[in-house]
């Protein structure tokens, strides 16, 4: 039997939905636990979750399930690295998040540049079990960093 998380079709669900939900903008949903930011996206048998606490310090998890069975999920803690978050950060982190490469669907590309700013990310692993960071640097100066990891669940 073929590895549903190595398929086609879990692989552009995965990207329409991470482009469809925080990427977007998306506003999020009913909070699911105290002070939460709640993010969904269904198609057919797949359904994405992003559930996040926090904004400037931040905790998070992304999860999929296939046909109500819970197949991958990647958990994430960023933090802003400046007391004042500098105008125009959310247009370089949402282009960073909407570039997410179909070969390594975690976070954004491996580098993107934005006028002052640099997105940078680095990973390892296949996404059966993977980790990884990002960076955003504003003229050269880190402002923001985020580690993640995550995988395939087995039920």
């Amino acid at each position: 039997m073929e590895n549903i998380l190595r398929s086609p079709e879990f692989v552009q669900f995965l990207l329409r939905a991470k482009r469809a939900t925080y990427a977007a903008g998306a506003v999020p949903g009913a909070s699911s636990r105290p002070a939460s930011s709640d993010l969904q996206y269904q198609e057919e048998s797949f359904l994405y979750i992003d559930t996040y606490l926090g904004s400037q310090d931040f905790l998070g998890e992304e999860a999929v399930w296939h046909q109500n069975t819970p197949i991958w999920g990647m958990n994430y803690h960023g933090l802003m690295l400046v007391d004042e978050i500098p105008a125009d950060f959310g247009k370089i982190l949402h282009a960073a998040l909407s570039d997410i490469p179909a070969d390594a669907p975690y976070r954004g590309p491996a580098e993107l540049r934005m006028g002052r700013f640099r997105y940078l990310c680095a990973w390892q692993g296949s996404i059966e079990r993977f980790s990884g960071s990002e960076r955003i640097e504003q003229d050269g100066r880190a402002i923001y960093e985020l580690a993640f990891h995550g995988g395939q669940i087995n039920s």
